[in-house]
């Protein structure tokens, strides 16, 4: 296909593209459809890729005043970075293991260095940002990125003896890796390459074979493969799932004695193990799969004995803990109930203890469990004395172990890693995060508001901004928003979100329904045919922010990517006159169109979080009721950003692409709307941090000119 007449030169001019229009038609439940700019789907037709650099040219043009600012923002993270860093080394064999990074550089460098006194379980490195003794560089992953405009690092699975490194690259964002292997005694690397591999590699015990996992051509991970390390033998294929709705993963049990296939869909899941020493045996079922019932498990030894400790939602929604016999899975124990204020998520399990995640009052919690004989003692919680925080289980790489690793933040609290010492309830504070220039947290305040939704419900606003911000109205807001797949958008601490804060911004998170902030009813009322209390929830919040003074529409900038960036295309539709601006990363905003069609990338799966609009009418209307590209109407909108990247197999460039087209053919807008396309990402965006944080610093500045800032 070649350039028509109507395709817009690559130039640097004052005048947005336009799109030609090239009008197709679709015919669902008697519907029919046209769309015009379905055409820039094809990404191979030199007028497309024209187009797209066309919105690049306009755009930069569009900003360029804003390149002082962006300079000053990421000058700002620069220099409140540690560039020169080490992570907290992890105990694994006989050895430390720790990634670092080097000032001007990319990419990290991973590493590992001998245990000097087995008996001592500080890391070492702690109070330095050099090389530690006796150093070990396995991967530099500068080196492996060079020649590459981008880089993405997917595996790193070390054997069980430390002997063999397996790690895997994407150099194109498509998320399709390639693996190789190291022979870490010798530092040769096999001549092993596997292709087109999915992100992870789990070793046998021995570290004769490696267990991967291979895509469709809708990029779901469908196969487990097993590899034979200088066997020289075709790989074979262990396990297929033909259900189009589950993805498939392989992994090892917290003890590493299982090998463990893990099968899920959005509503439904199954295990399989196999005794990792038996790599070439058969994987059997631990429960059968049956629908809307998910469930995962890990391997306990509670006196002497093999057990599964089997986390589910078989008739408890908020999910329930049991223990239960291999020899008979169907009988189970109790060991934690589900009630409805407390969300289970995860468990980790080690030799003497069980981590358990959990969710209560829209935050994050930690339980241990002491194993004692043949069950377990009372759940004691770890404490944290901040309103609001997030903590999670972090890398914990031995199996017996008197210490859990974990890691911790908040909105004011830089990331901190502690090591909890199980037997004495004391926290080790490992390593916190260095942010330079003077930064203090006590300049800063969090807080939860309450927003009310439209039937009523009360939603959560999380809120940071420096303490000297006035609350008279006045100040530029960034409202952050997600709402889908039961993803919580936890409070996290940033370093470019000072360049914000420091500029008087409130920063805001709305916790709307969709996500699982709230346990999983909250996700449940924010997906099929409930969807539409994500977008109102949202406009909910906003409202609030205007209600109780922080600001006014005028200074309100929306922001929110992948699902949701089809957030905030419906609450552009819905409500427009609430927002001065709109920034979507990877926006998911033609959802109908896809959604309908099952050869696209994901789409099969996702019909369990949206329902199927190809089978049912019901849902087909119910989707086009809101899908963001159906209902763009000839009205204002806000400031419009949309950001996307060429090789995303997730949401495909081509949504924000036609939204965009689409905007500026209906809408009756004085207001720029303005189309960012990375030729060379995929859906994480750019890779490298300095490449991340000139984009993160070129999305800022587009948020604090739009919202009237300087």
């Amino acid at each position: 296909m070649t350039s028509s007449p109507g395709t817009p030169s690559v130039t640097q001019s004052p005048v947005p593209p336009q799109a030609e229009r090239r009008p197709t038609t679709r015919v669902h439940h008697g519907d029919s459809v046209v769309d015009e700019y379905e055409w820039l789907r094809d990404k191979e037709d030199p007028a497309t890729l024209a187009y797209l650099e066309a919105e690049n040219a306009y755009t930069e043009q569009q900003t360029a005043h804003l390149e002082p600012l962006r300079q000053r923002i990421f000058e700002e993270i620069t220099a409140r970075v540690q560039e020169t860093d080490l992570s907290v080394p992890v105990r694994h064999g006989d050895w430390w293991y720790y990634t670092r990074v080097q000032e001007g550089q990319q990419y990290a460098i991973r590493c590992r260095c001998p245990i000097a006194d087995p008996a001592d379980w500080t890391p070492p490195g702690l109070d330095s940002q050099a090389p530690i003794d006796g150093e070990q560089i396995l991967l530099d992953s500068n080196v492996e990125a060079e020649g590459h405009e981008f880089f993405s690092l997917g595996a790193f699975s070390l054997s069980d003896d430390d002997r063999y490194l397996a790690w895997s690259v994407d150099t194109t964002g498509d998320e399709r890796y390639t693996i190789h292997v190291k022979d870490l005694r010798t530092g040769a690397i096999h001549d092993d390459v596997i292709e087109d591999a999915s992100t992870g590699a789990t070793w046998s015990a021995d570290g004769d074979y490696l267990f991967y996992t291979v895509v469709d051509d809708a990029w779901r991970p469908h196969q487990v493969w097993r590899h034979h390390v200088g066997g020289g033998e075709e790989d074979v294929l262990v396990f297929s799932e033909p259900d189009e709705r589950y993805f498939v993963g392989i992994g090892r049990s917290q003890s590493e004695k299982y090998l463990v296939i893990s099968l899920a869909s959005k509503i439904t899941s199954e295990s399989r193990i196999l005794a990792a020493d038996d790599p070439t045996g058969e994987f059997a079922v631990v429960l059968p799969r049956r629908e809307g019932v998910e469930y995962g498990i890990e391997h306990v030894v509670l006196d002497g004995h093999d057990r599964f400790l089997l986390l589910h939602n078989d008739g408890v929604p908020n999910f329930e803990l049991a223990l239960i016999d291999p020899a008979d899975p169907s009988d189970r124990t109790i060991v934690l109930a589900g009630d409805d204020t407390t969300r289970l998520e995860d468990v980790d399990v080690f030799a003497s203890f069980v981590a358990v995640s959990y969710r209560h009052e829209a935050l994050t919690r930690i339980g241990i469990l002491p194993i004692e004989g043949d069950g377990f003692g009372s759940l004691h919680e770890i404490e944290f004395d901040e309103p609001l925080f997030a903590c999670g289980v972090g890398a914990n790489a031995e199996w017996d172990t008197p210490l859990l690793r974990i890691g911790y933040t908040s909105f004011v609290t830089p990331g901190s890693v502690y090591d909890y010492e199980v037997s004495t309830g004391r926290l080790l504070l490992r390593r916190q995060v260095p942010v330079l220039g003077g930064y203090d947290a006590a300049d800063y305040r969090q807080e939860r508001l309450w927003a009310t939704a439209d039937d009523g419900t009360q939603v959560p606003i999380s809120l940071v901004y420096r303490a000297d911000v006035a609350r008279d109205g006045t100040a530029p807001t960034l409202l952050y928003g997600y709402g889908s797949y039961e993803a919580s958008m936890d409070p996290g601490f940033s370093v470019p979100r000072l360049s914000l804060l420091d500029r008087g911004f409130v920063y805001a998170v709305a916790h709307v329904r969709g996500g699982g902030e709230m346990g999983r009813h909250w996700y449940e009322n924010g997906k099929l045919l409930a969807k539409r209390n994500t977008f109102t929830d949202f406009i909910a919040c906003a409202r609030q922010l205007v209600a109780d003074g922080w600001t006014t529409p005028e200074r309100l900038v929306a922001e929110g990517g992948s699902a949701g960036g089809l957030l905030m295309g419906a609450v552009a539709n819905l409500a427009p006159e609430d927002f001065v601006g709109i920034i979507a990363e990877v926006p998911f905003v033609d959802a109908l169109t896809s959604i309908l069609d099952p050869s696209l990338p994901l789409t099969v799966i996702e019909w369990d979080e949206w329902g199927d609009p190809l089978h049912d009418p019901e849902v087909y209307e119910y989707m086009k009721s809101y899908s963001p590209y159906e209902n763009i109407g000839p009205h204002s909108y806000p400031a419009i950003c949309a950001v996307t990247s060429l090789n995303d197999t997730r949401v495909l460039y081509v949504e924000p692409a036609k939204w965009v087209a689409k905007l500026r053919s209906i809408a009756q807008t004085s207001r720029p709307v303005l189309l960012k396309t990375e030729m060379s990402a995929g859906h994480g965006g750019v890779s490298g941090r300095y490449a991340a944080w000139k984009e993160r610093a070129w999305e800022l500045a587009w948020i604090i000119d739009t919202a009237g800032a300087s």
